[in-house]
């Protein structure tokens, strides 16, 4: 396991995720669980799309990604958590 994510971690992260991509925190939350990307993927620029998309269709990819201490890092400040 990598680090748990409970739903106070979850809603930290999507809110720093919805400022970023200039999406409502409750809209992306909402269109993530039912699994549409569009709206998050239109505010991306071209190449971190392409990278997302590489990401969904490569759930190990991801795995291996987020295990590094650098990525381990960065969540840990996102969800105030470092």
């Amino acid at each position: 396991r990598i680090f748990s994510m409970n739903n106070s971690n979850m809603d930290a992260l999507i809110k720093v995720v919805s400022a970023k991509l200039g999406v409502p925190a409750e809209q992306l939350k909402k269109e993530l669980s039912e699994g549409k990307f569009d709206n998050a993927m239109k505010n991306m620029s071209p190449a971190d799309a392409m990278k997302f998309n590489m990401a969904l269709k490569n759930p190990q990819m991801v795995q291996q990604m987020m295990s590094t201490p650098e990525a381990k890092s960065l969540y840990n400040k996102l969800t105030g958590k470092g």
